[in-house]
């Protein structure tokens, strides 16, 4: 029988290592003995105990901005994983390597959905596949050229799931132009 609150427990002691206690030991004592861990829109993370704790030291843990938030919209745990849909913001007042890498601060507030997918191994973080909209992030940056970005299919005040019912189909009246 899998033991859900016990997953839930470690990944909570997980993220607070990571976010909280900035505590690379903590972090990686939640883990397997082979994790990975793979921020999907950069590229950004690792496979491999070693490696993956060369990557929270070096580009993860201590690197996000005093006021980075993470707030819970839905957690759903299942047998092998736990899926946390969140909404991370922000202002990028420091280089985020594992947002933007290599990108020097450009001081502008930025909030986006995220998704974790987390899987678990004998009751420890096996893996990590963190998903989130590159596009919105590079907007709300101002990294995307405003008069690109107007032809573009993208949202730069990313409308989130915690604004039900605001800004839907925006995109698409944009191209469309007014309902005849």
């Amino acid at each position: 029988m899998v033991d859900h609150a016990a997953m839930e427990r470690c990944w909570a002691a997980h993220t607070d290592g990571e976010f909280v206690h900035l505590d690379l030991q903590a972090t990686m004592s939640t883990m397997t003995d082979r994790p990975t861990v793979l921020h999907v829109p950069t590229a950004m993370g690792a496979s491999g105990r070693r490696e993956v704790s060369d990557f929270y030291a070096r580009w993860f843990i201590g690197r996000n901005p005093s006021d980075f938030d993470l707030r819970s919209v839905s957690r759903t745990v299942g047998d092998e994983r736990i899926v946390d849909e969140l909404i991370v913001s922000f202002t990028h007042d420091m280089e985020v390597p594992w947002i933007l890498p290599g990108v020097s601060p450009t001081g502008r507030a930025v909030r986006i959905p995220l998704v974790a997918i987390v899987a678990f191994h004998d009751g420890a973080i096996d893996s990590e596949h963190i998903y989130w909209d590159q596009a919105a992030v590079l907007a709300q940056t101002g990294l995307v050229d405003p008069a690109l970005a107007a032809q573009l299919p993208l949202v730069e005040d990313q409308v989130t799931v915690m604004d039900t019912g605001t800004g839907f189909n925006e995109l698409a009246q944009r191209s469309a132009g007014p309902p005849s």
